[in-house]
């Protein structure tokens, strides 16, 4: 196996496996389903755990001890075939098994969509016959003895037809001619038949076809696949098809040019070699009086190799073929358990542990959900500089701030104040500095203060479910101990305000800093990544105060007044003279803001200026009332009027105006507002006394 370098690559690509790359992944072939020797404790030679496939148990040490200590390193000793490494390399080398017949891959057959249902156009429960030895496929037909076939039937048909004297016999003649010829043209490549069709075929037209069973035969056909024939059939029927038919065909071709732009074959959605994770991924531990827990994951290989080594056998002493096809079947079945058991177990062909009578963990199921590899142990992993708290709403932050709990940011950039302190000479050690953080001096807010200043931390809520849930922020100081995060990001985090946690990061190095500031920071990640809409949307106050302002109504206190320009307007408010939302008429200036109206007269409100006052100055007038929806389309037209950089300092005016205005609406309730019913005390006596009733009868 190559070694890789883990900090040089350009991407990370997932793709399917070729029987060639999993060989080069791998140490060595594991033959035998043993573990470790019960008596030695030792991994067995050919087993799942063998030092010489997967690396040394003890570092620096050959498996029968020969070679021992730092100075054989990379020696192969010539007695056991251990090389003296590291015991490391356990957690990194993998080992193969080699199949005696081919197997499908579960994902492949049984994922949605089934990639070779789309494939080979046949659909999943047909291909499931043939893969567990319910069905034929017909693989290959040879047209020129179907002609003959046909043309002897035409033949026999006009003899016969000689022959008979009555008009029944005749029909009888012409309606058997006509079912042969229709079962003769239902024999084509991909033709799927059941037990009783198959020897009904082959029977009467054996010479015409061939046909296969098991997961060999689809392989086969795989195998002999042109990607790029198909592609242009594919292309071809897609001009010709009806408009039901086209978009099966779409997936079909989509299908075929990403294979193709891969360089993927179509033979690897089946597996000839099955790649064995490192032992320490699937580890054993010793258990008091002797005995061991495991991982499912051994019983699960362990089963795949006790079957192809029991069909390696059978094959040699040229078993039956129906033995044969049973084993290949439960082969499948173990593979398939060993892939995803948890689809497996919608077939009821899940591998169960033999003393707890519950389904195994496959390797997908160790992978995927909450619990899985990814989600429990990469994105939820504790680590240093990091830190968890509820969220609150920070109504005066900017959209690039959070407010980050004052002691909580002591600790998480401790080694940064540290480094401040001992500068300051306020300490000479690293331990007196850590004394003078744990009194709380003043001397230490300050420089945490200035550590802080221009820095960036990452927040994360899960789920992170798109790139979004993990976005960088500038923490400002504050008292207590919940996390203030901007109301304006809540959508791309799908935060709310009822108890939800975040977590907090510190981003260390300044490359680490100048990619959170960059790249990940709040007021440059408006747009979703995937179709470029945006998803900082005002919502909640910050609606209800910019509806409450944009909104005239009628009868209101100087309604119906002129004034010469907006300003005199906004100063006859200051006054008194007219209210927010009472209907006015304001002649519009030779400002930029104003062109729609040519320096006529327009109707308006005190409150839409207001709201106007907070745009762009060569922005246009916008004279309508500001609900959730024209909001967000005010967003659009922002975006593309000032840019995504200049953005959120718009936003941050939008929020700051509808908190400010939806306080001055008073649109809120009390208790005291709630008015209580005056027959609410009548209905509760009338309630006690049914209650005392049906007691005292239960009693008697």
């Amino acid at each position: 196996m190559k070694t890789l370098n883990t900090t040089e690559f350009d991407q990370i690509g997932l793709r399917l496996a070729s029987p060639e790359q999993i060989k080069e992944w791998s140490f060595g072939e594991v033959t035998k389903p043993e573990t470790i020797n019960y008596r030695t404790g030792r991994s067995e030679r050919g087993g799942l755990f063998d030092e010489k496939i997967f690396g040394p148990e003890k570092d620096y040490e050959c498996y029968c001890g020969k070679y021992r200590r730092i100075r054989y390193k990379d020696i192969i000793c010539e007695k056991c075939g251990v090389e003296v490494t590291r015991s490391i390399v356990r957690r990194e080398r993998m080992g193969h098994i080699e199949l005696s017949t081919p197997v499908s891959h579960i994902w492949f057959l049984r994922g949605v969509p089934s990639r070779m249902s789309i494939l080979l156009n046949i659909s999943v429960s047909d291909l499931e016959k043939v893969i567990y030895f319910a069905g034929y496929i017909i693989t290959k037909v040879h047209e020129d003895e179907k002609e003959i076939i046909l043309s002897g039937l035409d033949k026999e048909y006009k003899m016969k037809l000689k022959n008979s004297a009555d008009e029944e016999t005749r029909e009888k003649l012409k309606n058997l001619l006509s079912v042969t010829k229709k079962e003769i043209g239902e024999i084509y490549e991909g033709k799927v038949l059941n037990e009783i069709s198959f020897h009904h075929y082959s029977l009467k037209y054996g010479t015409c076809f061939e046909a296969n069973i098991g997961a060999e035969a689809i392989y086969s056909i795989f195998k002999n696949l042109d990607l790029n024939k198909l592609k242009v059939l594919t292309e071809k029927m897609l001009e010709k098809t009806s408009a039901a038919e086209k978009e099966k065909l779409q997936k079909r071709l989509s299908l075929i040019r990403a294979m193709t732009y891969a360089d993927i074959r179509p033979e690897w959605m089946f597996l000839t070699v099955i790649p064995v994770i490192p032992p320490v991924l699937r580890p054993m531990v010793a258990l008091d009086g002797g005995r061991h827990a495991t991982s499912d994951l051994n019983d699960l290989y362990r089963r795949v190799i006790n079957r192809n080594n029991r069909l390696k056998k059978l094959k040699e002493i040229n078993a039956p073929d129906v033995i044969l096809r049973n084993e290949k079947r439960i082969i499948q079945e173990a593979v398939d358990a060993l892939i995803d058991n948890s689809i497996a177990k919608q077939n009821d062909s899940a591998a169960m542990s033999q003393s707890q009578k519950r389904p195994l963990k496959s390797l997908s199921d160790n992978l995927k959900s909450k619990q899985g590899l990814f989600r429990q142990n990469l994105l939820g992993k504790r680590v240093d500089y990091s830190g968890r708290s509820v969220i609150v709403v920070g109504p005066e932050l900017k959209l690039n701030q959070c407010g980050l709990p004052k002691h909580m940011a002591l600790e998480l950039f401790r080694p940064f104040v540290i480094s401040k302190i001992l500068q300051a000479e306020l300490a000479f050690n690293i331990r007196g500095a850590n004394k003078l953080i744990e009194e709380r001096s003043p001397e230490v807010w300050a420089m945490l203060e200035e550590v802080i200043l221009g820095k960036y931390v990452l927040l994360n809520r899960a789920p992170t479910l798109h790139r979004l849930g993990i976005q960088a922020f500038n923490p400002i100081l504050i008292e207590g101990n919940a996390i203030q995060v901007h109301p304006l990001v809540c959508q791309a985090f799908n935060a709310d305000f009822d108890g939800d946690q975040m977590a907090v990061y510190v981003p260390l190095l300044e490359e680490a800093q100048w990619e959170a500031k960059e790249l990940m920071a709040a007021n440059k990640n408006l747009l979703k990544p995937q179709n470029g809409d945006p998803i900082v949307h005002p919502s909640k106050d910050i609606v209800l105060g910019s509806y409450w302002m944009t909104k005239s109504m009628d009868g209101e206190e100087g309604e119906g007044k002129y004034f010469s320009n907006p300003n005199t307007a906004i100063t006859a408010y200051d006054y008194g003279i007219v209210t927010l939302r009472a209907k006015i008429k304001v002649l519009a200036t030779d400002s930029h803001k104003y062109r729609k109206f040519d320096g006529g007269i327009f109707e308006t409100s005190v409150g839409k200026l207001l709201f106007n006052s907070i745009l762009p100055n060569d922005f246009a007038y916008v004279n309508d009332e500001m609900n959730q929806k024209r909001l967000s389309s005010l967003l659009d037209e922002l975006i593309v009027h000032v840019g995504i950089d200049n953005t959120p300092a718009f936003l941050d005016k939008i929020k700051e105006f509808g908190f400010k205005y939806s306080t001055v609406s008073g649109t809120t309730w009390g208790l005291d507002n709630v008015r209580l019913p005056v027959e609410k005390p009548k209905i509760i006596e009338d309630a006690r006394k049914l209650e005392e009733e049906v007691v005292s009868q239960w009693e008697e």
